[in-house]
């Protein structure tokens, strides 16, 4: 293959770190290294001073915070997708916004291919190779992981090691960590034993539930149809919000997610998660919803939340059927507007209270107290009506005894 310049999706991490070296030798391409900053709490200037130290030509830096907490996450959001019921999803929607941008720089700079620092058994190649072919479907995506033959993570460490590359991990702690501001990604070292407790020194989001406060704390999630956009009364951006919620959450301990994922290519892989604010803006939400979506809204949404996981795990965010279910999400959540308070306690959050004026919930039909207003007499009907199939079946059936 003929290659003359990249742009690679550099996090100054061992795998992106080495592979600008390894790019340069195999193909003596020029190499543009792209940073994007999705909140991973790090000052990413020094990122790029290392990306051009190991070799780059360029090396863009860029402040996403904003458009991925908008355009990405909060229509997940909306749509309440965990994968398997447990994963807020923070590394699988990060992937198709870097992926944009990938090829926004490669149309920018006349790169003839982009790169990316996935491994050939995990979920990131797919996200990566089908949203830039979406995007682009003539460019080029290169994935040294694949393909070179470094076989394991030491043998990565050696190699940068004898080319005097830098690198932020080490034999003692050889763990995978992706970091930004929906969650953090934790996989690789001891975690790979499924029978091991998960270390304690890992967790940086998120205190020991056993070190955190004996008093529980109640903070107050103001909504606007759907979007999170207020605490105890303060307005704020959305930026803003969810990092003071990863704060105040964090030190409960709430928001660590320990769990047997079912990776698209098939394989079964311990990961281990932190998300706070996702966590705690989930609880609220679906309290809000409760509130006020219909019954028939609220279980059609569940199974649907289901396949949108799945379409954002699967990497197929850039797919007609994600944008219709945002469609669906969006006239579902015009009335999701109120306000909930959650309990935070030693790993756990409750909603307690919630209030909105588009609430369905009517106190007169749901009291047992003298103020009650259902017709009580109407019960007869319905259950005669609502099981009369059942009779019928069962009628045949005993006749035939």
């Amino acid at each position: 293959m003929s290659v003359k310049k990249v742009v690679l999706a550099y996090s100054g991490g061992l795998d992106t770190s080495v592979i600008i070296k390894w790019l340069m030798d195999k193909y003596n391409c020029e190499v543009i290294a792209y940073t994007a900053d999705l909140g991973q709490n790090e000052p990413l200037e020094p990122i790029k001073a290392k990306a051009l130290k190991t070799g780059a030509s360029k090396a863009y830096v860029e402040d996403l915070r904003k458009e991925f907490l908008e355009d990405y996450v909060m229509k997940a959001f909306k749509m309440n997708a965990l994968y398997e019921n447990k994963y807020p999803l923070a590394t699988a929607l990060g992937r198709p916004l870097i992926t944009k941008k990938l090829v926004e720089i490669a149309i920018k700079e006349g790169a003839d291919a982009i790169a990316h620092g996935s491994t050939g058994k995990g979920n990131d190649q797919v996200r990566f190779d089908v949203s830039a072919v979406a995007l682009k479907p003539d460019i080029k995506v290169l994935v040294p992981v694949r393909d070179w033959e470094l076989k394991s993570r030491e043998e990565e460490i050696e190699y940068a090691k004898k080319f005097n590359i830098e690198i932020p991990i080490t034999k003692e702690k050889p763990y995978s960590i992706d970091r930004n501001i929906w969650g953090v990604a934790i996989e690789a070292g001891i975690l790979e034993d499924p029978e091991q407790e998960t270390p304690e020194d890992i967790f940086s989001l998120t205190k020991n539930p056993l070190e955190a406060p004996d008093k529980p704390q109640y903070i107050t999630i103001g909504f606007e149809k759907a979007i999170p956009v207020s605490i105890d009364g303060n307005k704020m951006p959305i930026v803003d919000l969810v990092t003071q919620l990863n704060h105040i959450v964090g030190l409960h301990g709430i928001g660590r997610i320990d769990m047997i994922e079912n990776r698209l290519v098939g394989i079964k892989s311990r990961e281990v998660y932190e998300a706070p604010a996702a966590v705690s803006l989930l609880e609220a939400k679906r309290a809000l919803e409760q509130l006020i979506l219909d019954r028939e809204a609220m279980h059609f949404k569940d199974q649907l939340s289901i396949k949108y996981s799945e379409l954002v795990y699967y990497g197929l965010w850039f797919s007609p059927l994600r944008e219709a279910l945002d469609a669906f999400a969006d006239k579902l959540c015009e009335n999701l507007t109120g306000e909930v308070t959650i309990k935070l306690y030693k790993g756990s959050v409750t909603a307690v209270s919630r209030k909105s004026p588009y609430s369905i919930y009517n106190k007169n039909l749901a009291t047992y107290e003298a103020s009650d207003t259902f017709k009580h007499k109407d019960g007869e009907g319905f259950c005669n009506i609502w099981g009369l199939p059942l009779k019928v079946m069962a009628s045949i059936k005993y006749s035939q005894k």
